[in-house]
């Protein structure tokens, strides 16, 4: 087989402040910001590689969910436990020091992990973790 990852998805709470994050914190481009019902899907993906996208969307706009459920969804998205994605790069330290001079939230600051990676953490906009692992 021979299967790629597409697009993963990650929920936003305010789509302007996540697009600010991505697009411009992050370096990733817009590939597609579609609005329906007051709702906004944005697609970003870094530069160079646009078979591989994230796909940010409103947390509870999914069918079928009560409103009990889509207030733990938010709730959760609120403090980091819901959605996440590791990202990588060859300058985990150049890399870390731009993101911590934008003003992102910082989890963790670059360490070597017990089990094989060095990575440091932060949250978006959303508060999703957003991990980057230094490539070796």
């Amino acid at each position: 087989m021979d299967i790629t990852i597409h697009s993963s998805f990650l929920p936003h709470t305010d789509p302007d402040a996540s697009l600010a994050f991505y697009r411009d914190t992050l370096g990733f481009e817009v590939r597609n910001d579609v609005g329906y019902g007051g709702m906004r899907w944005i697609t970003v993906g870094p530069a160079g590689q646009p078979t591989t996208s994230i796909v940010l969307h409103p947390p509870a706009a999914s069918p079928g969910i009560t409103d009990d459920e889509r207030q733990t969804i938010l709730e959760l998205v609120a403090k980091g436990s819901y959605f996440g994605v590791n990202l990588a790069t060859a300058d985990l330290d150049a890399t870390f020091a731009k993101l911590e001079a934008s003003d992102a939230e910082v989890v963790q600051e670059p360490t070597e992990q017990p089990y094989g990676v060095r990575d440091c953490a932060f949250r978006d906009p959303a508060g999703n973790m957003v991990r980057i692992q230094e490539v070796r």
